[in-house]
């Protein structure tokens, strides 16, 4: 799995217990999705494009750098809404386009509801965001997507994986980056991350 990073940092892992956790209340579910996407955006663009760029402080001159590549968000609908925040406190010009896909619940296949994209693409780099890389169907679908709209870097960023979305992301993306906080056991017969976090969008907005 060379194109799969699964976050090794002690922050990561002990943010990803709470949101474990059956007793988080929405509130707190929401502060530390948004908390982990910044994390997770941060380990994921360290090959973002710079330039060189000198600045002038209080006591000289410093060489540094400013990004060249234009950013683009996609957070998979619903759940992937609640890693902007985070990721956008980092990045603030970052773009973002809105997929909607769910996942039907007897053939656990993605149908597509929602596409607002521009004719033509008006970023380097997209980022996928979905809290959840379960069967890997709607990342691998909204992946489909973006490469047919001619974007030439995506990456998916998201907060847990099961061993079966992330070979599925492989076998129809595999030049399409995984960073994830961390890879469980398995999908149980209902499509569901064990031992996972539950349904990420209900816990997010309470609907559960």
């Amino acid at each position: 799995m060379s194109n799969v990073y699964e976050s090794q940092h002690p922050l990561i892992a002990h943010k990803l217990t709470k949101l474990r956790d059956v007793a988080t209340e929405p509130k707190k579910f929401r502060e530390l999705v948004r908390e982990l996407g910044g994390l997770l955006c941060y380990e994921a663009t360290q090959d973002l494009g710079v330039q060189p760029l000198a600045v002038k402080t209080p006591m000289g001159e410093a060489e540094g750098v400013e990004l060249t590549d234009r950013i683009g968000l996609v957070p998979i609908l619903r759940a992937g809404l609640g890693m902007v925040e985070g990721i956008w406190e980092l990045m603030p010009n970052a773009e973002v386009w809105h997929i909607g896909l769910y996942r039907d619940e007897k053939t656990l296949r993605p149908v597509e509801y929602y596409n607002k994209l521009p004719v033509s693409p008006t970023v380097e780099v997209c980022l996928v965001l979905d809290p959840m890389l379960a069967t890997g169907g709607s990342a691998a679908a909204t992946v489909d997507i973006l490469k047919k709209w001619g974007v030439k870097r995506i990456k998916f960023v998201g907060l847990l994986g099961a061993p079966e979305g992330i070979q599925l992301m492989q076998e129809r993306h595999p030049d399409v980056p995984i960073h994830l906080a961390k890879i469980d056991s398995h999908l149980n017969e209902i499509g569901y991350i064990v031992p996972g976090l539950g349904d990420a969008g209900d816990r997010q907005f309470g609907t559960g």
